[in-house]
């Protein structure tokens, strides 16, 4: 009888199974805050300021919800599932260079310091707009509960943040950049498809992630944007 080989069919070490590994409210925030980051970059340069407000409190409840997300959501989007010690991110950047197969799920040591890094300035971005005041038309919704010399201090902390945070993008973009050149890793397509196609003998493909209530999610997304709201409706 002919082989496996002879018929076409995948050698058990050539076999590859699809499995799920993020969840859509995971990639939601990942391309939502994408979008929000440059539009509120755009409005800021063209002085629409009462666009620039919206979104970044739009951005405010996503991150709110992002962070909630990272206790009680899925297993690939905990923060103490992927967080690793500063060593270990270390360790695997030095093997970038290393063309190795993909078999790994969710953020690598170096990336989940980087989703923690993102979050922290985008919160801090969002929250020191909330205090910020341009002296034309647009005045952060806290900034009447605090001095004048908070309000200025906040103001001026908002507009060097977003720096470091154009910074911090950037520095992504190339990490991404660097994994599909250096190591043939596609990190793109399973955030837009939230699967992942791993060796069939991978630990991973055995025993796929534990993903997260939709229902869940949805509260706590509804939550999130009722306390940006809520903040809205201060000012």
């Amino acid at each position: 009888m002919p082989d496996d080989d002879a018929r076409g069919t995948p050698r058990p070490s050539e076999a590859t199974v699809r499995i799920r590994i993020w969840d859509g409210w995971v990639r939601l925030c990942h391309w939502a805050l994408a979008a929000l980051v440059a539009f509120s970059y755009g409005t800021a340069r063209t002085g629409r300021m009462d666009w620039h407000l919206v979104s970044g409190h739009a951005i405010l409840a996503l991150v709110l919800f992002r962070i909630a997300w990272g206790f009680v959501g899925s297993e690939t989007a905990r923060f103490g599932t992927f967080l690793r010690s500063p060593s270990a991110a270390l360790r695997h950047l030095a093997r970038l260079p290393r063309r190795e197969p993909d078999t790994g799920i969710g953020h690598n040591p170096a990336g989940g310091w980087m989703v923690v890094a993102m979050l922290a300035l985008l919160l801090a971005q969002a929250a020191t707009g909330l205090f910020a005041d341009d002296e034309i038309l647009t005045r952060g919704p806290l900034a009447q509960f605090v001095s004048e010399r908070w309000v200025h201090r906040m103001t001026g902390l908002h507009q060097r943040l977003v720096n470091v945070l154009l910074a911090a993008v950037a520095l992504h973009l190339l990490a991404v950049i660097a994994y599909a050149v250096l190591k043939r890793q596609d990190l793109v397509r399973p955030m837009l498809t939230g699967a992942k196609t791993l060796p069939a003998e991978a630990p991973a493909a055995q025993c796929p992630p534990r993903l997260g209530s939709p229902a869940l999610g949805a509260a706590l997304l509804g939550a999130a944007a009722a306390v940006s709201w809520l903040l809205w409706r201060l000012g």
